[in-house]
């Protein structure tokens, strides 16, 4: 059902909501704990979690007898043995706002019947993002390790935990019987590490440090463990024959004495106030730990307190875990690097220290464009307050689901006096032309075209994309090691890959990777290829603007190459008539912003197309391309450019001698009543949209154009028709109402 508010519940939907709730939550702690997959993200589990707690509180005799409330983790896995734990490892309870850790601190004074000026400290460490483990330690040595599994058995993971470093075997002077408790991690560097030689070795790869590290203690060949980077912090204590300490710190100062890594972070607070200021200071340190935390734990100190005030069914009422929230982490921005696209797009991007942001390890951020990193969006509004982006600053980023992550804010308070403002290149990076911003456009360009190496590369990943040629065994990453290589330069040579390397001294099933059969599989697939509709093919151009709807409208209208080149090439001089109205624009908007004057730039346009002499033949052909529905004229000065340039329309031309390109396919539909004829849409639609009218329309065997002219036959004129509709009456054309249109074609 769909997901009410817990107060608008009644018994039945609340009901019915803790059977889901509890089949959810279930799969999801399975996935996690169980199998080191997660499948939701951390921040969805806390409020699922959040909202049968909440459910239960409402409708107590609705409580399951397999509430969530009541596990924790998840049963142990069938491939390790079975360890029953002799003191229960608990999870903790959740705070996420600030009047979350004052009301603990309330709380605990309630309980306890303390005063408010009565002392109450705490403890306050960093919540380490990995695996619960519990070492056994009898006569000072070593005899078992277990993870927490459903807090009452646990796996046996002894050999596993013997291969990490951190994990003292024996311990003089200890207990008779000591159990440590804590957690397994990897650092930062470790998980880069472990990431590449797993992808040089063709293996798993990990989304994270945690499910790295929760992966790599649950290995069944304790070997693979050994290979694995495991860190381990000391924080507690199971089962122990003597006493380690009277207070929380001093037992974490035993357990240090004892050889464990404890964390140096943890702190003693005497006021909730000193508290949540260690807890924004670790906050603040997060992305230079060089290990993964997700909140900060908080325990009453004095352990007469903690033992005072006992257990719930699945958490100690002496402890809480302050959460950071799930999307955002702050971290240090070390460099703006540009990397350029097939359009030649000059796209910056911050490159961070790395950092988990979602459950996701981010090291790279977008920063759109010029405007946002001067602190302003592409209407010129300020944005994080006005605030630019400096090398060096501590940025916040934000990512949530699968956006891409971006700076959200920047703390101005930790730049550097010698901070200097990014200055963005006007030079092509990559080779050197000059980079141009147009009017009315918020990215800048490289003018290099087809001589710069970067946009010769991303055109050729394009060219292979899968709603281009999408040639089976020929990606992204093989193209661009082709490309470096220079065994492919130009889309052409892929059709002479075989000719070049299929045979002599430098063969493709001779370099690392391939074989006899993975390359004569590549070679039968690109030869599969050669024959290709004509609107992939115009969209695997990667001409800017181009997109896949565009190419499908282009193909459907002109039928072939040949007409489409001819038209462009006929519609040559108006394109140019049209740039030059453009440039006579920006000209006039100068001028005006100089003396305060609101340029006229329709009629700007007007005057200076009318001054060129555009013959009358270029003058039909820029309104034959321009009507076209969905193609207009900033789509058709691109094509022409392109087609305009002298290597770039080689290439093509030889990319064409390559390949068998098929004709568009036109609906056959001779005796629609509108087969052949043009027919424009204009005004609302109001019994489909406007998409829909289109696709019938061309279904039927007419052509869509999106403007009037004396070629047009048809117009279908809904409420809010305007010129469109003035401009076919005064042409003498058929103008037709929406239901006047669907009863010409039978509704």
């Amino acid at each position: 059902m769909a997901e009410k508010s817990v107060e608008q519940l009644n018994e039945a939907e609340a009901s019915e909501e803790l059977a889901r709730l509890s089949v959810v939550l279930e799969q999801a702690e399975q996935a996690y704990h169980g199998a080191d997959a997660p499948e939701v993200s951390d921040a969805e589990y806390d409020r699922l979690k959040r909202r049968n707690t909440a459910i239960e509180a409402r409708f107590p005799e609705l409580k399951r007898a397999d509430s969530p409330t009541d596990r924790v983790g998840a049963a142990p896995s069938d491939g390790f043995g079975k360890v029953t734990h002799a003191v229960r490892m608990m999870s903790l309870a959740n705070a996420f706002e600030d009047s979350d850790v004052v009301d603990f601190d309330a709380g605990l004074r309630r309980y306890l019947g303390l005063e408010n000026s009565a002392p109450l400290a705490f403890t306050a460490e960093p919540k380490i993002d990995g695996l619960s483990l519990s070492l056994r330690y009898e006569s000072g040595k070593l005899v078992q390790a277990a993870t927490r599994g459903d807090g009452a058995v646990g796996e046996n993971v002894t050999a596993n935990a013997l291969t990490i470093a951190d994990i003292p075997q024996t311990i003089p002077n200890a207990p008779e019987v000591l159990e440590v408790r804590g957690e397994v991690y990897m650092s930062h560097a470790d998980f880069a590490d472990l990431n590449a030689r797993q992808e040089a070795r063709g293996g798993k790869t990990f989304a994270n440090p945690r499910n790295a590290a929760a992966g790599s203690l649950r290995q069944l060949d304790s070997e693979i463990t050994r290979d694995r980077p495991l860190r381990f912090f000391a924080y507690a204590w199971g089962d122990v024959s003597e006493a380690l300490s009277e207070t929380q710190m001093g037992a974490i100062k035993k357990l240090a004495a004892f050889g464990f890594q404890t964390n140096p972070l943890t702190r003693l607070c005497e006021t909730p106030e000193a508290v949540l200021a260690h807890y924004r200071d670790i906050e603040a340190q997060r992305a230079t730990l060089g290990y993964d935390i997700d909140g900060v734990v908080y325990k009453a100190d004095d352990l007469g307190f903690q033992a005072r005030l006992g257990f719930r069914s699945t958490t100690p009422r002496w402890a809480i875990a302050h959460k950071f929230p799930a999307e955002l982490a702050w971290t240090r921005l070390e460099a703006i690097d540009i990397q350029v696209g097939r359009t030649g797009a000059l796209s910056p991007v911050a490159r961070l220290s790395p950092v988990t942001v979602g459950g996701v390890v981010v090291s790279n951020a977008t920063l759109h464009n010029e405007d946002y990193i001067i602190g302003r969006d592409n209407t010129g509004q300020s944005i994080r307050g006005g605030k630019d982006i400096r090398e060096g600053d501590w940025v916040q980023i934000y990512r949530a689901g699968d956006v891409i992550p971006k700076v959200a804010d920047v703390d101005l308070s930790k730049r550097a006096d010698d901070a200097v403002v990014y200055s963005f290149p006007t030079q092509c990076p990559e080779c050197g032309s000059p980079a141009m911003r147009e009017e009315g456009d918020s990215v800048r360009r490289c003018t290099g075209g087809l001589i710069c190496p970067a946009q010769a590369s991303e055109k050729m990943k394009h060219f292979v994309s899968r709603a281009a040629f999408d040639i089976d065994g020929l990606g992204a990453k093989q193209v661009e090691q082709f490309h470096s290589d220079e065994w492919i330069k130009e889309p052409a040579d892929i059709f002479r890959l075989k000719e070049r390397y299929g045979a002599g001294m430098q063969q493709l099933k001779n370099r690392e990777g391939w074989g006899d059969k993975s390359a004569d599989k590549l070679f039968a697939a690109i030869e599969d290829k050669r024959r290709i509709p004509l609107a992939r093919l115009i969209f695997a151009l990667g001409i800017r603007h181009v997109g896949e709807a565009a190419a499908r409208d282009l193909a459907n209208h002109f039928g072939t190459w040949e007409a489409l080149v001819s038209a462009l090439d006929a519609s040559r001089a108006a394109v140019l008539a049209h740039r030059a109205a453009d440039e006579a624009e920006l000209a006039e908007r100068s001028s005006a912003a100089l003396d305060g004057r609101r340029p006229k730039i329709t009629e700007t346009r007007r005057a200076i197309i009318t001054k060129c002499e555009v013959p009358d033949t270029s003058t039909e052909a820029w309104t034959d391309v321009t009507n076209i529905d969905g193609v207009g004229p900033v789509l058709v000065v691109s094509l022409s450019d392109a087609l305009a340039n002298e290597e770039e329309r080689a290439s093509i031309d030889r990319l064409l001698a390559q390949l068998d390109v098929q004709p568009a396919e036109r609906p056959q539909n001779t005796e629609s009543p509108v087969a052949g004829k043009t027919v424009v849409f204009t005004g609302s639609l109001e019994k489909m949209t406007r998409a829909e009218a289109k696709a019938r329309a061309e279904a039927l065997g007419a052509k869509v154009s999106g403007s009037v002219s004396k070629k047009t036959d048809i117009v279908v004129a809904g409420p809010g028709a305007g010129s469109k509709e003035k401009k076919a009456l005064e042409l003498g054309l058929t103008l037709l109402d929406e239901d006047g249109w669907l009863d010409l074609i039978g509704g």
